[in-house]
């Protein structure tokens, strides 16, 4: 494992040290070219107990304004459901009457990293209008913290853009800039902590960070001197604190039952029932958010909830084909493969399967995902759906091509091998021995 590619998942989840990122990426990328050489950050200790700030004044603060809550309730809830324009018209109206607060613009910053959210972030079109909104945000909030820095309100929002342009100047793999943001985070977040016994929101940044900074050093021994510099975290309290989010959060909520169903879902923890608990009570609050129904569609596969991840894919696909916001290749792919999974296992409709498997293939090409899973099993299976109908010419075309991009040792690369080197392309076939599997 490259230690710039490892070092690319740690540093969203430093300067994530506030309000949400993606978390573990799992897209693949390239280490970057040259000597890059991370700064060594400073010491700060986060392990001290939550308490609440005395004698802060919080009049002013809109993070913990009851009636802007409520006026925003619609528009947070807009957001998630990638109603976007609906929640943008409403975070406009509140930049009208608070120009010089960080809040309006963190929001339409995170509208727009929404945007970017179902690409798996390969969508580069909104980066821009993104970095825009999250560096407007750090300047007001910085005039705020300037003015007093106990304003724990812009520390908040300081750490939270800042772990944003952290996460993705990581995924564009600018990795100077990258590190330079989390630091930032980082220092802003020791600071809004004090606030954590006011709002739950100010303890979904700490949380993210126990947990993680606890998982990078146990995914990656090699990175532990590294860790040194750090903050010393704890997984057990950050998933606690996660939880608290979860339950109590008004802007920070969903983003914390988003997390925990990543975790959950995680080879590490391994509690798949809690992930597919928490991603259905997504799905069912949050119906048009393409990333909670790809999740919850995997989820369902892989506890064998097969009912509900046909209906989840069919749906995909009823939004995509409508062109609903974020339903994409992505997504589709997905979608695609689960029902073509459903029609060759389930139903034994080998004609409906193929037809599903071909589309995911359609929609990995059009994304550039084809060095997958889905892409490969897509082809493996449209080659055993040929080869069971006796169709050597067209299950030879399918396992040559899985053979071309699987790895020598995959079970997908012995069987495609083992196929053609049983059926040679000199073999005939006569069109009357093919067995038409779809009317079995």
């Amino acid at each position: 494992m490259n230690v710039f590619y490892s070092l690319r998942r740690l540093l969203p989840f430093i300067g994530l040290a506030s309000l949400l990122t993606l978390g573990a990426t799992q897209a693949q990328v390239l280490a970057p070219p040259g000597p890059d050489i991370v700064p060594i950050m400073q010491q700060v200790a986060l392990d001290s107990v939550t308490v609440a700030p005395v004698a802060v004044d919080t009049k002013e603060w809109l993070l913990l304004n009851k009636d802007i809550q409520t006026e925003l309730d619609g528009a947070v809830h807009n957001l998630y459901n990638f109603k976007f324009d609906k929640a943008e018209r409403q975070f406009r109206s509140l930049r009208r009457r608070y120009p010089e607060h960080p809040m309006p613009y963190f929001l339409m910053g995170l509208s727009t990293w929404w945007k970017i959210m179902p690409s798996n972030t390969h969508n580069e079109q909104y980066d821009k209008t993104f970095y825009a909104y999250m560096d407007t945000a750090i300047v007001k909030a910085q005039r705020l913290y300037d003015a007093d820095n106990n304003n724990y309100e812009a520390s908040f929002f300081l750490s939270a853009a800042y772990g944003f342009d952290a996460r993705l100047h990581a995924e564009r793999r600018d990795w100077r800039k990258a590190t330079v943001s989390s630091k930032r985070s980082l220092t802003y977040l020791q600071k809004s902590r004090e606030a954590n016994g006011l709002s739950p929101e100010f303890a979904f940044g700490e949380g993210l960070f126990n947990y993680y900074s606890v998982w990078i050093a146990e995914e990656y021994p090699f990175l532990r001197p590294i860790l040194l510099f750090f903050p010393k975290g704890d997984k057990q309290k950050g998933l606690a604190q996660l939880q608290t989010v979860a339950r109590q959060g008004f802007y920070t909520g969903t983003e914390a039952r988003f997390f925990q169903m990543r975790i959950m879902a995680s080879e590490r923890e391994n509690k798949t029932e809690e992930a597919i608990l928490t991603s259905r009570g997504l799905v069912r609050e949050f119906p048009d958010n393409a990333c909670f129904a790809r999740s919850f569609a995997n989820h369902a596969f892989t506890e064998g909830e097969m009912a509900e991840c046909e209906q989840t894919s069919r749906d995909i696909l009823t939004k995509l084909g409508k062109g609903l916001p974020g339903y994409e290749g992505f997504s589709g792919r997905v979608a695609a493969y689960y029902l073509g999974y459903v029609m060759q296992n389930r139903y034994r409709d080998y004609a409906k399967a193929k037809d599903f498997y071909q589309r995911c293939l359609v929609f990995c090409e059009s994304v550039q995902q084809t060095k997958g899973g889905y892409y490969l099993f897509s082809l493996s299976n449209l080659g055993r759906i040929a080869a069971a109908n006796r169709d050597v010419t067209e299950a030879r075309r399918y396992f040559e091509q899985v053979l071309a991009q699987t790895e020598r040792k995959s079970e997908l690369y012995k069987e495609a091998r083992t196929y053609l080197s049983k059926h040679p392309a000199t073999a005939a076939v006569s069109p009357s021995s093919h067995l038409a599997l779809s009317s079995r």
